[in-house]
């Protein structure tokens, strides 16, 4: 780990006020295009240090369980958690309003170009762009759990259970959900 990681892990710095919070989001909504996850991780955690790698992946992890996306539900949160309603809506204005206007403009600029090849082509590319920074931000989350072979036994329960037995996501959290929890806060950290 680098002096600038370990740094980001120990501490975050003090809570960011709602502008602060708005300006964030705002800006990761711009940047972040179809990839915010990846980068949301990189702004939070290593460049604003509002949140330590845990408590993202924690937040992150809560997050995932609610309904809509994870990015939405993440950002909502860290406003709520920081400076309550007002936080919450000044981090999910911030995150949707840029990519609303460019969803809209892009919209109307396809309806017109959709049966262009380059068009295609470069819809096909964005996609990809987004998977990678999909996985890196993925593996990233992942180096911790690594260290610990219970959590990543019962990552790999989810993975089969659901990914590859195609059980029922409800029967399946139900059971394993409850596990992790037991088995976690029986384990010493």
């Amino acid at each position: 780990m680098t002096t600038e990681s370990t740094a980001a892990e120990n501490s975050a710095s003090e809570a960011p006020s709602t502008r602060e919070l708005f300006i964030g989001f705002l800006t990761l909504g711009m940047i972040g295009f179809g990839g915010v996850l990846p980068l949301a991780r990189r702004m939070i955690v290593e460049q604003r240090r509002w949140l330590n790698s845990a408590q993202f992946t924690d937040m992150l992890g809560l997050c995932q369980c609610l309904p809509g996306g994870n990015i939405i539900n993440l950002s909502v949160a860290i406003g709520l958690h920081f400076r309550g309603i007002a936080g919450a809506l000044a981090s999910l204005l911030g995150l949707i309003a840029a990519p609303s206007a460019v969803v809209i403009a892009l919209g109307v600029i396809y309806q017109r170009f959709q049966d262009n090849l380059s068009v295609q082509h470069m819809f096909a590319g964005l996609a990809a762009a987004a998977s990678g920074l999909l996985i890196a931000m993925a593996l990233k989350i992942l180096l911790p759990i690594l260290k610990k072979p219970l959590p990543l036994l019962i990552a790999c329960l989810f993975f089969v259970s659901i990914g590859l037995l195609r059980l029922p996501l409800l029967p399946t959290m139900l059971v394993l959900a409850p596990l992790s929890v037991i088995a976690i806060w029986k384990l010493p950290s």
